[in-house]
This record gives C-alpha cells, sequence and structure tokens, in this order.
C-alpha cells in the first residue's frame, strides 16, 4: 500500500466481491445491513478492508432477524459497526428501530467499536438514544442534521463522515471541527453525482472540497482524516481487530 491511501469509512460492498478487486479501492469500511450479510463479510480476511457489522433501519427483515447475542458475537471478528441507526421514513416502525438500536449501543458499551450511525429524517431521535446509551466511536454518516442538532452533536462527541453530496453544505461544515471529519463515499448511494467513475474508496472530491473550505491542500486533508481514525482506534480500543495493513498504515499516520 503507497502512503497515505484515500479512507472511505463508510461504503456498501458485495460480500462475495474478488479480493484483487478490493485492492485498487484504498482503504474501505464496508458497511453491512443486515446481521446474516455481517456473517458472511466478517469471516473475510482482506487486507484493506474493514468489514462491518450492521442491521440497517430500512430493512424489514434485518429488524425481525436482529438478535443482541449474535450481533455480540459478530462483532468479535471486527473493529467497525454499521450501518445501524434510525430512519425516519422506513416501513420499519420507529419504536422497532428504536428498540434495535438500544440494544446495539448497550453492546457498543461493553465492547467499543467504530460505529457508523444513519440518521434520515430521525437526527434528534439518534442523538437521544446516543445521550441515552453513551458510546465511543460513534460516527454520524451522510449528517442531514440543523444548526441546533448539529453542535448537539459535536458535544455529545460524535465525529462524521462526509460524502461528495454532503460537503457542499458548507454551513454544516463550518460547524464541524476539522478533527471530528472523516471521508466516505456511501457507495453506490452517495456519490451517484460522480457518473461512471463512482466506486467505493473514490473520495477525491470530498478531500478536495475540504481543502478548499480550509485553505489548504488535499494531501494534508487526507493526513488529516488519517489522524482522525487514529483518534477513533484509540479511543475505542479495537487496533488488534483491523487488518494488519491499515494498522501499519495508523502507526505512520
Amino acid at each position: 500500500m503507497s502512503p497515505q491511501p484515500p479512507l472511505d469509512l463508510h461504503a456498501h460492498v458485495h460480500p462475495d466481491i474478488d479480493p484483487d478487486e478490493l485492492l485498487r479501492l484504498g482503504v474501505v469500511f464496508a458497511a453491512t445491513r443486515s446481521l446474516d450479510e455481517a456473517d458472511t463479510a466478517t469471516k473475510r480476511a482482506d487486507e484493506h478492508t474493514v468489514w462491518g457489522v450492521g442491521c440497517h433501519p430500512g430493512l424489514v427483515g434485518a429488524h425481525k432477524a436482529f438478535d443482541a447475542e449474535r450481533f455480540a458475537s459478530l462483532i468479535t471478528r471486527t473493529a467497525f459497526v454499521s450501518e445501524i441507526g434510525l430512519d425516519g421514513e422506513s416501513r420499519v416502525p420507529l419504536a422497532t428501530q428504536q428498540a434495535t438500536l438500544d440494544a446495539i449501543l448497550i453492546v457498543l458499551q461493553r465492547k467499543p467499536r467504530i460505529a457508523s450511525l444513519h440518521s434520515y429524517k430521525a437526527s434528534d431521535e439518534v442523538l437521544d438514544a446516543l445521550e441515552r446509551r453513551p458510546i465511543r466511536g460513534a460516527i454520524l454518516h451522510w449528517w442531514l442534521g440543523n444548526e441546533l442538532q448539529t453542535r448537539r452533536a459535536v458535544e455529545l462527541g460524535c465525529f462524521f463522515s462526509i460524502n461528495p453530496s454532503s460537503v457542499r453544505r458548507t454551513n454544516l461544515l463550518d460547524l464541524i471541527p476539522l478533527d471530528r471529519l472523516l471521508t466516505e463515499t456511501d457507495h453506490p448511494f452517495g456519490d451517484r453525482g460522480s457518473g461512471a467513475s463512482a466506486r467505493p474508496g473514490l473520495v477525491t472530491t470530498v478531500e478536495e472540497g475540504l481543502a478548499r473550505r480550509h485553505g489548504t491542500s488535499a494531501s494534508t486533508i487526507r493526513a488529516t482524516i488519517w489522524r482522525n481514525l487514529a483518534q477513533l482506534v484509540s479511543v475505542t480500543g479495537c487496533a488488534q481487530l483491523l487488518p494488519r495493513t491499515v494498522r501499519r498504515q495508523l502507526i505512520a499516520s
């Protein structure tokens, strides 16, 4: 791996993908949407990919099949939990989503992980959940909260992963400290405007947008993002669950 590869903190990748394809993507934190998908994905041993354990708030079947003990067992394989959270437009009743998220947060209080949270049209509800069950390592992915909600999230210690869509929300970026920012694609959803070039790991647009916003270079932003990830790994104490190549890059960063 070359120095300072791109870092994608939230993308969706099929767990049957060829390992050689993953090697071309940089370092990708790959979100899963159900415990069954996570069970398959976290059995892999890819050099640059961190597979997550997730229960997507939008999937009825994932919630019906969710089991807190199985979730706790699956996260012994990985440093990453995703995709979890709440969705205000989901077909899954909000009370069901909240019960699943609460069960997940209880586990994460005992076993901290880097956790990427979905909060579409449920910003206050996700922040309420994090306030009731504080965890280390929370990342709000593709955050759409307003100014008051964003300030509250910062006070709660949350990090934020920014994709090509959200990097255009300059009013939001003014409220988030640079040392709380991470890059993501949310492929294939958050990078639709990238056209035929869209793929996991392609965070150049985000890096360049953040660089313009902060009056610096894209390479400096990438170095900052790696330092921010190192901070998350430190506070969650999950370094040994990361692929060795990623651990080496964190040490170099």
